[in-house]
């Protein structure tokens, strides 16, 4: 059994319910109308894969957001091969992603959605359609329309079934188009990654491995298109290319409205805020993020005391010198004392020297 028979028979049922819509005001047998049959067939898949495309969207900044930290990350686990070093490795790369709101393989799930249905649209009309048009109908595409969509032309001689390789009846002409749909879509989608990689990241975020792998996705996904495109019927690259035009619009509109904090677009965004208030009137905003306070009090540092000395200087005192730094604390004591009474209005006590302190006892032990 075909696995692609149900997306082959939805995507065939599409293009028939458009093709019956548009030939209300168009000509039935039109190539035109049945190449727009297939656009409209694209904006209805591209519509409802919107948040898978926002999911994409935020999933590509956060894991670009989040590089210098797994650059830290390997530096610090560089060179350890033992088990339990890429354990953690793992575990602190895994808690980055967590942290972050990342993974790697969100910003792919709307490609790997969309294929089947590139894959059926192929098969629709690379397949089904000669079949059909043959006289073996394919669910909603009967002979009829088959032959209609086989027959109708456009541009001159060119079908919707004709490829580069393949031109038919349209000779030279069915090249050229293909060539100018497949240039196209490089052109769109170099665009559409460049924006997204260079102009939506800041700065710290286009340094590193994974930096280095989106520049070369630049380059490399419009070389994909080259090589496979010739191979591709005129209304696949039509599907390939409107598909491509969606998502560069699309994610115009989300980095216009939404930029990355910190990149080109969202300071090309904050400037045109503020030109428009500045036309009102009004001041500019500022929009440097302000610093996180705490309201919870600071944990009191320890106080850390030196012990004294019982050597300074690295020589030892003697009971003289000992003696007389006694004298002068004992001065300096009282010294504070007599300024705090003169403070506090009261009479100072008068200074009495050692020497006539110890006379006075010594007298006293003389009259007992």
């Amino acid at each position: 059994m075909n696995p692609l028979y149900p997306i082959e028979w939805a995507v065939s049922w599409l293009m028939v319910k458009f093709h019956a819509v548009l030939s209300v005001f168009m000509e039935p047998d039109s190539g035109l109308t049945w190449v727009l049959s297939i656009v409209g067939l694209t904006v209805v898949v591209r519509t409802l894969i919107i948040p898978l495309f926002v999911r994409q969207i935020r999933a590509s900044r956060a894991m670009q957001m989040v590089s210098p930290e797994l650059q830290a990350v390997q530096k610090k686990y560089k060179g350890k091969t033992d088990q339990a070093s890429k354990q953690k490795m793992a575990e602190e790369t895994m808690a980055i992603y967590k942290d972050a709101g990342a993974s790697p393989f969100s910003s792919c799930l709307p490609v790997l959605l969309q294929m089947p249905i590139f894959f059926g649209l192929f098969r629709v009309l690379y397949n089904k359609l000669p079949d059909a048009a043959e006289g073996a109908g394919f669910g909603p595409l009967t002979p009829e329309l088959a032959r209609s969509a086989s027959n109708s032309t456009f541009f001159g001689d060119i079908t919707i079934a004709d490829s580069f390789l393949s031109p038919g009846d349209g000779g030279i002409t069915t090249r050229l188009v293909a060539g100018v749909i497949i240039a196209c879509m490089c052109a769109v989608t170099f665009f559409t990654q460049k924006s997204l990689t260079m102009k939506n990241m800041p700065k710290a975020a286009l340094e590193g491995p994974m930096a280095s792998t989106q520049k070369m996705m630049l380059y490399m996904l419009p070389f994909i298109y080259v090589i496979t495109g010739p191979g591709m019927p005129i209304g696949v690259l039509i599907y390939w290319l409107t598909t491509n035009v969606w998502t560069f619009c699309q994610q115009y509109i989300v980095i216009q409205a939404a930029p990355t904090p910190g990149s080109d677009a969202a300071k090309a965004r904050q400037e045109r805020i503020n030109a428009k208030r500045e036309k009102k009137g009004l001041e500019p905003l500022d929009f440097t993020p302000p610093k996180k306070v705490s309201t919870e009090p600071e944990p009191e540092q320890p106080l850390r005391v030196q012990p004294p000395s019982k050597n300074k200087g690295g020589k030892k005192l003697s009971d003289q010198e000992k003696l007389e730094r006694a004298r002068a604390a004992r001065e300096k004591a009282a010294e504070e004392r007599r300024a705090a009474q003169e403070a506090a209005g009261e009479t100072p006590t008068p200074p009495s020297s050692g020497s006539s302190a110890l006379n006075k006892g010594a007298k006293k032990k003389r009259k007992k």
